[in-house]
């Protein structure tokens, strides 16, 4: 199978990033003026940790109410449903981060109030928990040991994860769609909200 070169690969391969949770957002500008202010993902401090937000959809009126921390940047419907996450989850846990599954609650009854507005994709991490909510698609995928070789859909190339692996690893991937046709990707069904923490899903029950 032939090698992925592209600068952006490059940079990857020899710059050493290293991080629990990445959020990417390859997307078509649909709402705002194309500019850095409205490129995602959207980031802002919480309870110390700084959280990232990226959304798929389009939410229309939405204009809920925000206090006097979190405010958009940009012009986006996806930066001002961000800021009324984190202004709400704020407002409901003032003394600080909560147990997981109660900020799951609360998080999971706005989301149901912001999906009136629209299809409302998202991930949502602080650097140790990933949310990830699916309003129509939404599919992942955990990796772990032992690795073996990941055939992408919609490319001839493919990717050993047991050569860039050790046998400690696990990883989660999501996305709108699955990404490869030889792994068993898991679909999220419409309203659910699952949680990711080390490459593993998180059971709330």
């Amino acid at each position: 199978m032939p090698a992925v070169h592209s600068p952006v690969a490059e940079l990857v391969r020899n710059y050493p990033i290293r991080s629990t949770n990445v959020i990417a957002h390859i997307r078509k500008a649909t709402k705002g003026a194309i500019g850095l202010q409205n490129t995602h993902p959207f980031m802002r401090e919480l309870w110390g940790p700084y959280w990232i937000f990226a959304h798929n959809g389009t939410l229309e009126r939405l204009a809920p109410s925000l206090g006097n921390h979190y405010r958009p940047l940009g012009t986006t419907d996806s930066e001002l449903a961000f800021c009324c996450i984190l202004e709400t989850m704020r407002e409901a846990f003032p003394a600080g981060m909560p147990h997981i599954a109660r900020l799951v609650d609360v998080l999971r009854r706005l989301t149901r109030e912001l999906s009136r507005h629209g299809p409302f994709n998202y991930l949502l991490s602080n650097g140790d928990l990933l949310l990830a909510h699916c309003a129509d698609r939404l599919s992942y995928v955990v990796r772990q040991a032992p690795f073996t070789t990941a055939h992408l859909l919609d490319e001839d190339v493919e990717v050993d994860f047991s050569a860039v692996t050790t046998p400690d690893d696990r990883v989660a991937v999501i996305a709108t769609l699955p990404l490869t046709d030889n792994e068993p990707w898991t679909p999220l069904t419409s309203g659910e909200l699952a949680v990711f923490r080390d490459g593993e899903r998180v059971d709330l029950h």
